[in-house]
């Protein structure tokens, strides 16, 4: 600790975001011996380049793993634990690309979804209906 700052972290800080700072920074960070880690820097990268998931296609994944779920076991009381496997699904932003594989906390969705029932579109709810999902 110095001045109430953790050298650790702020060490940490500059090698994974050496590249995106000034050259006069760089230089600074330089003199003191302080050089970027590719594979801090690589997975900083790795992390920004990774597309937000927006509310509805999480919910589009959810429901395709309702339906896997209730296809399966005839109803759709999924326990709290229980994660479904999606198996080159694809990608619900609409590009066309298909993942190989998508883990969705199924139990865990659909128990909150009544929480969120206010915030549901008529015909989400619909879908989730159409499941056999009672409350809605």
């Amino acid at each position: 600790m110095f001045e109430g700052e953790q050298l650790g972290r702020w060490v940490l800080a500059q090698r994974t975001g050496l590249p995106g700072l000034e050259a006069d920074q760089r230089g600074l960070l330089s003199a003191i011996d302080i050089e970027a880690d590719p594979a801090l820097v690589a997975a900083k990268e790795a992390a920004e380049a990774k597309r937000a998931v927006s509310r509805g296609d999480r919910f589009q994944q959810g429901r395709a793993a309702l339906a896997a779920f209730v296809g399966r076991e005839a109803h759709a009381r999924a326990p709290r634990a229980h994660t479904e496997v999606l198996e080159a699904a694809e990608r619900p932003d609409g590009s066309g690309e298909v993942e190989a594989e998508v883990v969705v906390a199924l139990g865990a969705c659909v128990n909150n979804q009544p929480a969120r029932r206010g915030k549901l579109t008529p015909g989400q709810l619909a879908q989730l209906a159409e499941h056999g999902v009672v409350w809605a």
